[in-house]
């Protein structure tokens, strides 16, 4: 993909932005797709790309296959990120993704570092275990990277694991030459320099300790991008979904009841559990039940996220 005009960039943060707001009020992602169009400045290629985005969702209802015949236009890394969140495997929420994917294009407009890019992506697939395989090599195809940095990402994932994550970058940061040379002058790097002076001094203070920190320090000194972390329900409002489910429990006995007592036939598809709904109370229960000829078109992005068997099991991620 090659690296776009500042203002097409704006104008992703701004599409990201308000899909994920208007989905979060409840709005089917097609209507979304559909009038965000008309809002898009019409000199960007942006709203093209919405329209064909808004034609897939009509007819699978997902739209990581029409970013991915955009390659032109959407980095790899954001299609992959799209795509796990369309996923029916995992729990990567949707509204996650677009915030993801909002900051990351708000970043790309001001004038986005290599470093900081990689920073900010890497440490999406860590917090949200994306899965690493395929993630690096999302990222390794943004055109945003020269050859260095596309073999440096590739060759990550053999060292995930055995290596401190602090260290990659000390060892390929300008830090780590200019110290080597005070001792020896004629030091000469086996592999290109990647980070500056300074990613490579915050890295040394953070070897060995919680990779976490490292992010945090980088987006405070450095002004790199924050990544979103995955929102937790809180106590009060699992109690109100809890609390939800038992008057669904109580308003369907009563109605129950009432049929009884009137002699009405109870209808057995209201009561019947059907796949996927065997957590809490079934989405049909306390209404009225509306038998279609033909199920309705989809009409909003499915929402969830997966993990890949070679995601490690860590509080986020353990390096050393």
């Amino acid at each position: 993909m090659p690296q776009l005009e500042r203002e097409e960039y704006i104008e992703q943060a701004y599409f990201f932005s308000a899909f994920r707001e208007r989905m979060e009020d409840g709005h089917p992602a097609q209507d979304i797709l559909g009038r965000i169009g008309e809002e898009l400045l019409s000199t960007t290629n942006l709203p093209r790309a919405v329209s064909y985005m808004q034609a897939e969702s009509k007819l699978t209802g997902l739209i990581a296959p029409a970013m991915q015949m955009m390659p032109h236009y959407f980095a790899p890394f954001q299609t992959f990120v799209i795509k796990k969140a369309e996923s029916e495997t995992g729990r990567f929420e949707f509204s996650q993704a677009l915030l993801i994917l909002e900051r990351e294009a708000r970043y790309r407009s001001d004038g986005a570092t290599r470093a900081g890019m990689f920073v900010y992506q890497f440490e999406t697939l860590s917090r949200n275990r994306l899965g690493y395989r395929e993630g690096l090599a999302a990222m390794s195809r943004d055109d945003l990277y020269d050859e260095d940095w596309s073999d440096f990402i590739k060759t990550l994932l053999a060292r995930l694991g055995d290596v401190d994550f602090a260290d990659l970058i000390f060892i390929r940061s300008l830090y780590y030459l200019n110290e080597r040379r005070r001792k020896a002058s004629e030091y000469q790097p086996k592999f290109p320099i990647l980070f500056g002076e300074k990613e490579g001094k915050i890295a040394r203070a953070h070897r060995g300790r919680d990779p976490s920190l490292l992010f945090m320090a980088l987006q405070r000194q450095l002004g790199y991008p924050e990544v979103p972390r995955p929102r937790r329900f809180s106590e009060s409002e699992a109690k109100v979904v809890e609390l939800e489910q038992r008057v669904l429990q109580l308003e369907n006995r009563l109605k129950l009841l009432d049929n009884e007592i009137h002699g009405q036939e109870v209808d057995i598809n209201s009561l019947m559990v059907k796949p996927g709904e065997t957590a809490g109370v079934p989405s049909g229960w306390g209404k009225k039940a509306q038998v279609e000829a033909h199920p309705p078109a989809p009409d909003r992005i499915k929402s969830g996220g997966g993990q890949e068997s070679e995601t490690w099991d860590f509080q986020y991620p353990p390096m050393s």
